[in-house]
């Protein structure tokens, strides 16, 4: 599985352009939308690694398949989850570049028709918190997985040394040799898989705490663009306001004068 070809999210035309526009305006929800940015860009960089690790695993698989190594079904099932993992990850940060990309664009078509003002709720063009709460959580689950994985592995290896030694101990028996108490050490293939799908998996890990990040980077932005436009509420009771305090200060209607029999 190659590495994503797609270039990185920062050096997009019109992200680049988006963010230009916001520093010469002095535009506040500037940091915010950026540290977002930022955020995408640390996810696809541990995506890349997640798919190096992948690589790694499938080695050390091949190496354990050669030996007939029991741990082998067990590494087998989890280079097959991982590697699905991966594509899953794969597929829902290609649509959450695309999503921001798209809003970049928006952005600075409404910014040249309207003008400064129509960057007040930038928020409103990156529909991004639902992909990233889905990333959030298929990130969660692939997680536990992972820590479940692991412990069947090193279980599976354990169990493979366990035996051996009963057998050893059987040889010595016959030979009246002491019998040896301690299982030997985990072997060379077992222990050279859980390096590179622990290193996998705290790829996972960092993109998980790279999503959080950006999901509280976004409901930053919508909060400030909340607290730039008033509420229908507070509009009312500012017009009815200014419609009594019209109604004070303009001059009282003069009364009719009472007209008299005669027409005078």
């Amino acid at each position: 599985m190659a590495k994503s070809k797609t270039a990185p999210v920062m050096e997009n035309e019109h992200v680049k352009e988006l963010l230009g526009i916001m520093v010469e305006n002095n535009i506040p929800s500037h940091k915010d939308l950026l540290a977002v940015l930022n955020q995408v860009g640390a996810m696809e960089r541990q995506l890349d690694a997640a798919v190096t690790e992948l690589a790694a695993m499938r080695r050390e698989l091949a190496e354990a398949q050669a030996q007939n190594h029991p741990v082998k079904t067990a590494m087998q099932k989890a280079v097959i989850a991982m590697q699905g993992q991966v594509l899953d990850l794969r597929d829902k940060l290609a649509e959450l570049k695309q999503n921001v990309i798209d809003g970049c664009k928006n952005a600075v078509a409404a910014f040249k028709e309207k003008g400064v003002a129509a960057l007040d709720n930038i928020a409103r063009f990156f529909k991004v918190k639902p992909i990233l709460e889905n990333m959030r959580d298929a990130l969660t689950d692939n997680i536990k997985f992972d820590d479940k994985a692991i412990a069947k592995i090193e279980a599976v290896s354990a169990e493979y040394h366990e035996a051996g030694r009963h057998i050893k101990n059987m040889g010595r028996a016959f030979v009246g040799k002491e019998a040896v108490t301690e299982a030997k050490a985990p072997g060379k293939v077992a222990a050279a898989v859980a390096v590179p799908y622990r290193a996998g998996r705290s790829c996972l890990v960092s993109m998980k705490k790279s999503v959080e990040a950006a999901i509280k980077n976004m409901e930053r932005l919508e909060e400030r663009a909340a607290e730039r436009k008033p509420s229908i509420k507070k509009t009312m009771q500012e017009l009815n306001a200014q419609i009594a305090q019209a109604g004070k200060s303009a001059p009282a209607p003069e009364r009719p004068r009472p007209v008299s029999h005669d027409g005078r």
